[in-house]
């Protein structure tokens, strides 16, 4: 009888799992939608605007201080940035912690290439729909929103690096 019930609550399980879950393949909804300008201030203590940017590819990277993938993902990114900047590559890392001093003791320990970002409010990751983090949105060199990609993975960077390189050659 046992065997039966959980053979029957494993098959209920499976069958109601795709209705909870975000498919990693989802389309999101501000996929191409004109990229909201924000104004934020860096770790460096410079303002930074979104719309100053316009008329190059920009790399948005949502993180945060406790992110277990955050960190490798900001690494590669840091490795694009080196590779693409000259090119009209963008990166701008905006973090989304709550313990602000977290999120600069963070960002003093890594040398990196572009801005980190503080988005104390949560105003801009909210706009931006950020539901998990990490979490990466591509603008193109126009302010429209064409690529957003969720977590980060072995095999990401090349992901990146080849809508990275498409929007470079528009």
């Amino acid at each position: 009888m046992r065997r039966d019930a959980l053979k029957i609550l494993l098959l209920a399980s499976a069958l109601m799992a795709p209705q909870f879950a975000w498919p990693a393949a989802a389309r999101h909804p501000l996929l191409g939608q004109p990229a909201a300008d924000f104004a934020l201030r860096s770790v460096a203590g410079t303002n930074v605007r979104l719309s100053e940017y316009r008329g190059d590819v920009v790399l948005l990277s949502f993180w945060g201080s406790r992110c277990g993938q955050c960190l490798p993902q900001l690494a590669a990114l840091d490795r694009l940035q080196a590779t693409y900047g000259s090119a009209g590559l963008v990166t701008l890392g905006v973090n989304v912690d709550d313990d602000q001093a977290a999120a600069r003791d963070f960002a003093d320990g890594r040398r990196l290439g572009f801005a980190l970002l503080l988005d104390p409010a949560k105003s801009v990751a909210r706009s931006y729909r950020v539901d998990a983090l990490p979490l990466v949105v591509l603008v193109d060199r126009a302010g429209v929103i064409r690529e957003v990609f969720r977590d980060f993975r072995s095999g990401a960077e090349d992901e990146y690096l080849a809508k990275v390189k498409a929007l470079l050659d528009e």
